[in-house]
């Protein structure tokens, strides 16, 4: 389990657009086409990451509490298939069924979306506003597999607050940790 922490991405950056396969229904999503009427957070996830699995259900209870308040949510997978193949298409699809995503999982197969947003790490977090400018990119909590630390999803949460309520944006984001997103 190598410890990675995600890279720097600059409040006010603009999203970086993409369309990807969405493996829970096989059909193609556009990041316009997903994006929330107030906000999107993109996740960088995979299946077999140590750190996703440890916040998976976390992720589920907040996209559940955040898309009704008009915040989307967005999964995608970037790791190399061939090299892992527990991240395969198919297999993200029966983890999403069971683990009840109620966001799109979708799958980077070339990387390009990876790299366009600089991403290190699984789990990595972005908050874009309406307007799809960054205002957020870091950890979800300071829990981590065996730290002993209960899974809050505060500072997401606090950023998607704030979001919400017209405040400013975090001032201290604190990178995400997590397994290196495996490059081909």
């Amino acid at each position: 389990m190598a410890r990675t922490e995600s890279n720097e991405f600059k409040n006010g950056t603009k999203a970086p657009d993409f369309t990807l396969l969405n493996t829970v229904d096989d059909s193609f999503v556009s990041l316009n086409e997903a994006k929330g009427e107030k906000g999107t957070v993109i996740m960088f996830i995979c299946n077999h990451c140590p750190f996703v699995i440890h916040v998976n259900s976390e992720l589920v209870k907040m996209a559940n509490d955040y898309q009704q308040k008009g915040i989307a949510f967005i999964a995608i997978s970037s790791n190399d298939v061939d090299n892992y193949p527990q991240d395969s298409p198919e297999l993200m699809k029966q983890l999403a069924e069971e683990e009840n995503y109620p966001f799109p999982y979708l799958y980077d197969e070339t990387q390009e979306v990876a790299k366009a947003y600089d991403a290190a790490c699984t789990p990595d977090f972005y908050v874009f506003d309406a307007d799809l400018k960054a205002v957020y990119h870091g950890q979800l909590d300071a829990s981590r597999p065996g730290n002993g630390k209960p899974v809050t999803g505060i500072d997401l949460r606090t950023s998607l607050d704030n979001l919400l309520e017209n405040k400013p944006a975090l001032e201290n984001q604190k990178p995400s940790m997590g397994c290196g997103i495996k490059w081909k």
